[in-house]
């Protein structure tokens, strides 16, 4: 079947289920009857062969089957489904929303903005009518008091007034859309900050409400109702575990309590504590942020305060840029508001999910179920085992991770969000929480952790033929492939908002080994020409610079003044001093010339007479 014609069959199947939902009076969405479709036709109970194309009877089938799951009001796992469908539909990431917020608030100043960048004003009752359009502005864009109380419309008046004159619109008015949208944007942030500091001095501040006071309220009274309804959920599934746990032990109990749907049951409020500590962890992050900005707030009016302390007139230079800073801060503030309100919403709207616990589990059937059984917490358990660890010498082939060798080991992402999946292999469903302190199996990339030393071993001799088995058992509970993050082994079930994320936040571990490496700097010879021209442009104008350079002739001029006066300078190189040096010292020495004259002094003659007598060695004597 063509993919375009399937896809018609499938809104057909999807619209005709809606509608007969509809007639019984239980209202459906497409996403929930989509996913019913999908569940209905992977589960292999129902006989729907994936692989042939579906006949009238196929469909007639499928369509009474997913309205009786639909209709089923006391099933958990629908509520389950439900659960999983809104929060995936009303759920975003923190930088998500964010932007989403931005840009729905944008659309919605657009047309006030383009009222004011297309306007053509001229006369003076326009260029007034004009100046009151952009004091609304500001205040919309701000967020600070309504634009039709006259007390906050007179403030951000002399506000604006301050920095942006009325006898400035003629300028305003030349100026291109793009600029009139940017000085608009600047004249916003600039009269915010005035407002803000003004509120500070208790000089102004009408209708700005205190924003910190308020977070610094509403986040612990959030998370306490969190932590509450956490705690609920939480012993809640550790009372269904225990049952379970009993039941495994004892088959013939299993008959007996199967119209209870206690894996179902347990299923729905491990999904609602997930999602749970989902939005908790998200409560958390805007505490730390709004803590931050409180100190960065009380910094900037510190720092305002100073530069207009005991002056008349302060340069625009250096406070504009802090009136800015102080704005920013405060919208900051804003979106923090409204992502606490939202969160906050989406934690009482899951509360919705949950009525089915108090309609099959009533007080007097739990306490009846609970007889002779001892309800243990997760923490409990995994303190039990503590102390066991998987020995790595006795398996060759399998990678093993461990706390002390593994230095990302708390964050690496655990398959079936970190329970024991030869638990619930094994047994009909059980989830038991796995304990990394054993050890964490990497297989083909990876991670599964083990609630005992056992299950370890187990699995580990043939992780196929349960990963296998844990696959099977999710095709009857369609809930379990987003409560066990099984998106891989179907690829066509994966939630829309984590369908960019899938490979996101897969963290490989990183072990601690010692390792060196060296290699060279320049393996290659440099091929780099200084030279070469990319351009045609460029080099077109070298060759006519050369052609003209052809042309020319070089002259030179002396005049009067000039001669005679000019510097002459010359360049010689010194010589050098040179030294040779031989192997072994040697030297040479001649003899001394001697010579002496005899009879200068005289004698018994009154004639002098004297002799030249030779005295020098002979060379060979020396």
């Amino acid at each position: 079947m063509p993919p375009t014609q399937a896809e018609s069959v499938i809104k057909n199947i999807i619209r005709e289920i809606g509608q007969e939902c509809a007639a019984h009076g239980e209202i459906a969405s497409e996403t929930v009857v989509a996913f019913m479709v999908k569940a209905v036709v992977l589960d292999p109970s129902n006989g729907f062969n994936m692989d042939r194309t579906l006949i009238k009877t196929d469909v007639q089938k499928l369509v009474k089957l997913c309205v009786a799951r639909l209709l089923d009001n006391k099933n958990p796992s629908l509520d389950t489904i439900k659960m999983q469908v809104y929060f995936d539909m009303n759920y975003t990431s923190r930088e998500d929303f964010l932007e989403e917020h931005h840009r729905v608030l944008e659309s919605r100043l657009s047309i006030v903005s383009r009222e004011i960048t297309d306007n053509r004003a001229s006369a003076r009752e326009e260029l007034e009518n004009l100046y009151r359009k952009i004091v609304s502005y500001v205040l919309l864009r701000s967020g600070l008091g309504s634009p039709t109380d006259i007390k906050i419309v007179r403030e951000a008046t002399a506000a604006l007034q301050s920095v942006f004159p009325q006898a400035e619109l003629a300028t305003f008015l030349t100026l291109s859309k793009k600029d009139k949208e940017r000085q608009l944007k600047e004249l916003t942030m600039i009269v915010t900050g005035i407002r803000l500091f003004n509120r500070d001095c208790g000089k102004g501040g009408e209708g700005i409400d205190d924003l910190p006071a308020i977070l610094h309220e509403a986040i612990p009274t959030t998370t306490q109702h969190i932590d509450s309804q956490l705690q609920i959920a939480q012993d809640q599934a550790f009372r269904y575990t225990a049952i379970l746990e009993k039941v495994t032990n004892n088959p013939l109990m299993a008959k007996e309590l199967q119209p209870y749907m206690l894996k179902e049951a347990l299923y729905n409020v491990r999904q609602y504590e997930v999602f749970l500590q989902t939005v908790l962890s998200d409560i958390i992050t805007c505490a730390e942020e709004v803590e931050m900005m409180i100190k960065q707030l009380a910094a900037q009016l510190e720092q305002l305060k100073m530069a207009v302390k005991s002056k008349t007139a302060v340069p625009t230079s250096q406070v504009f840029p802090i009136f800015i800073a102080l704005a920013s801060l405060w919208m900051s503030f804003q979106d923090e508001t409204v992502l606490i309100s939202v969160l906050s919403n989406l934690t009482t709207n899951l509360e919705l999910f949950l009525g089915t616990h108090e309609l099959l589990f009533p007080e007097k059937v739990m306490l009846g179920l609970l007889d002779g059984v001892v309800v243990k917490s997760d923490l409990t358990r995994i303190e039990e085992h503590m102390e066991e660890r998987v020995e790595l010498a006795d398996f060759r082939t399998q990678e093993w991770l461990f706390p002390e060798t593994t230095a990302n080991f708390n964050k690496l992402l655990i398959q079936y969000r970190g329970f024991c999946g030869y638990t619930f292999a094994v047994t009909d469903g059980l989830l038991l929480p796995g304990n990394p302190a054993i050890g964490i199996l990497k297989y083909k990339e990876k991670y599964y952790t083990f609630s005992t030393r056992d299950a370890a071993y187990t699995f580990a001799e043939n992780p196929d033929h349960y990963i296998h088995m844990i696959k099977e058992k999710a095709k009857k509970n369609a809930e379990l492939i987003q409560l066990l993050e099984l998106h891989q082994q179907f690829e066509t079930l994966i939630p829309y908002s984590q369908m960019r994320d899938v490979d996101k936040h897969y963290i490989k571990p990183i072990t601690k080994c010692d390792n060196g490496t060296q290699t060279d700097t320049h393996i290659l010879p440099p091929t780099t020409m200084r030279t070469y021209e990319w351009n045609e442009w460029e080099l077109r104008r070298k060759a006519i610079k050369l052609a003209n350079l052809r042309q020319k002739i070089t002259h030179s001029v002396q005049t009067d003044l000039s001669h005679m006066r000019r510097d002459n300078t010359s360049q010689v190189y010194p010589l050098k001093e040179a030294s040779t040096q031989s192997k072994r010292e040697g030297s040479t020495r001649v003899p001394r010339p001697q010579i002496f004259i005899a009879g200068l002094r005289g004698g018994q003659s009154k004639t002098t007479h004297g002799v030249k007598v030779n005295l020098t060695r002979a060379v060979d004597e020396t």
